[in-house]
C-alpha cells in the first residue's frame, strides 16, 4: 500500500512537472508575442540610400505662404520636384496652393495638423494628428500621404508607433539650413553646401532667404553631380 501510494506521488509529480514546464513555455511564447506586438522596430529616417547621387529637398510649411509661389516657380523653372511636408491647418486655409504642388509634381508630406509637439501626446493625440492632416490633403488633392515629418523634430517612440500603426515612415533630416533664424543667405547656402553627401535629406522652410538661396545651392549640388529630387526617391 506504501508502495503505491509512493508511486501515485512520483506520477503526480512528474505529470505536475510536465505541466508546470508546459505552462511556461505558453507564458514565455506569449510574452515574446506581446513584446513583438508593441514593438515598432522601427526608427526616424535621417537620410537616404548612400550609394546613389540623390540630395533631397523637404520643406515644411505652416507657415510662410507668401514664399511658397516663388519656391514653386523656382523649381518649375528648373525641373526639380521635392517633398512638402504639409500642416493640416495650413492645407485647410491654402487648398489652392497645396493642388498646385501636387499638380506640378512634387511629393505631398504629413506634418501633423497643429503643429504640436508630438512626444507630449498620447498615442491617441499623436494618431488624430496625423490622420486629420491626412484626410485633409486627401480631401484637397485626392493623395495619401505615406510620411511625416514630426513638427520641431519633436518625437518620441510612442510617436514612431503612432506613425507606423498608420502606414508612416518618420522623416528627419541630415542637413538643416536652419532658415527661420532667417539670418541670412550666405549661412543658408553654407549650411546645404558643407560636405554634401549621397543621401543628404535638406530641411527647408519658405522664407525670403530660402528663396534667394536656392539657386545658388541648386547650380552647386548640380555642379557636383547631385541630383535634387523627393525624400521617397532618396531612400529607396
Amino acid at each position: 500500500m506504501k508502495s503505491f501510494v509512493l508511486s501515485i506521488n512520483k506520477r503526480t509529480l512528474l505529470n505536475l512537472l510536465a505541466i508546470s514546464l508546459i505552462l511556461i513555455a505558453l507564458l514565455v511564447i506569449g510574452f515574446n508575442d506581446s513584446v513583438d506586438v508593441f514593438a515598432t522596430n522601427t526608427e526616424a529616417i535621417y537620410r537616404g540610400n548612400e550609394n546613389k547621387p540623390y540630395i533631397a529637398f523637404e520643406c515644411n510649411v505652416v507657415w510662410g505662404t507668401e514664399y511658397v509661389p516663388q519656391m514653386l516657380d523656382i523649381f518649375k523653372e528648373r525641373g526639380i520636384k521635392i517633398t512638402f511636408f504639409i500642416g493640416g491647418e495650413w492645407a485647410n486655409d491654402n487648398p489652392e496652393l497645396l493642388q498646385r504642388m501636387v499638380d506640378e509634381g512634387h511629393e505631398i508630406g504629413n506634418h501633423g495638423y497643429s503643429h504640436k509637439y508630438h512626444s507630449k501626446l498620447d498615442f491617441g493625440a499623436n494618431t488624430s494628428e496625423i490622420q486629420k492632416t491626412e484626410d485633409k490633403i486627401k480631401a484637397i488633392t485626392g493623395k495619401k500621404t505615406s510620411l511625416f515629418a514630426p513638427p520641431y523634430g519633436d518625437f518620441n517612440e510612442i510617436t514612431l508607433r503612432s506613425a507606423k500603426s498608420l502606414g508612416y515612415k518618420t522623416i528627419m533630416w541630415s542637413k538643416d539650413t536652419i532658415d527661420w533664424r532667417r539670418d541670412g543667405v550666405d549661412k543658408i547656402i553654407n549650411r546645404v553646401l558643407n560636405n554634401p553627401e549621397n543621401g543628404d535629406l535638406v530641411l527647408m522652410h519658405p522664407t525670403q532667404d530660402t528663396v534667394k538661396a536656392l539657386h545658388v545651392i541648386i547650380d552647386k549640388l548640380t555642379e557636383l553631380g547631385y541630383e535634387i529630387t523627393t525624400v521617397s526617391k532618396a531612400i529607396e
